[in-house]
């Protein structure tokens, strides 16, 4: 907000916030979803909603401490991130869900990278090895899958939240990209190079 002083000059900031969305946001959902309980005569509490609305992704931000290793591929350096963020995720999760989402949850982010590394050391100097490494390939996008329709469903369910859906999502379409690119790249360097 600019101000003026005394001798009418504006005094401008030196630095500009920026705002990416409304200002009043959480007070407007706090807001609508106050309306809903009073006429459905729930019970609301408002300070312990805005808190929850404020409250940041937390675990998002420990997948972002993992470094970037200069030997892995992109396509493994996102899965390993996708991994961490689930296996952490799901730790929270209410007890009731462990032996139904998370175990599976957890498995098919892990055969995930297995199966990207297991590509990633196949070189491609035959045909039999080409068609190994592509065999690898799709298995990780139908790990990711399945891994992207349990989230779904343990979302659902209650076993993790909407925005940890929405997280898992991105990184599950992150990965998917990645590794049909890596793909055609390897088709085209087969073609090259026969």
């Amino acid at each position: 907000m600019l101000q003026v002083s005394r001798s009418n000059q504006l005094k401008i900031p030196k630095e500009l916030e920026i705002v990416t969305r409304s200002a009043n946001a959480i007070d407007d959902v706090v807001a609508i979803k106050k309306g809903i309980a009073m006429a459905e005569k729930e019970k609301f509490n408002e300070t312990k909603e805005k808190e929850v609305l404020e409250l940041e992704d937390k675990d998002l931000k420990i997948i972002e401490k993992i470094p970037s290793n200069a030997n892995d591929l992109m396509v493994i350096t996102i899965a390993k991130k996708l991994c961490a963020y689930v296996i952490t995720i799901t730790e929270k999760s209410p007890k009731k869900f462990r032996s139904v989402f998370v175990n599976r949850m957890q498995n098919y982010a892990l055969d995930t990278i297995e199966y990207l590394l297991e590509a990633n050391f196949i070189q491609m100097n035959s045909a039999t090895n080409k068609e190994k490494r592509e065999n690898f390939q799709k298995e990780a996008i139908v790990k990711l899958k399945l891994l992207g329709y349990i989230a779904m469903v343990a979302e659902s369910s209650g076993c993790i939240l909407q925005k940890q859906y929405k997280q898992i999502s991105i990184l599950l379409a992150e990965t998917i990209n990645l590794i049909v690119a890596w793909k055609k790249s390897d088709d085209e360097r087969w073609k090259k190079k026969n």
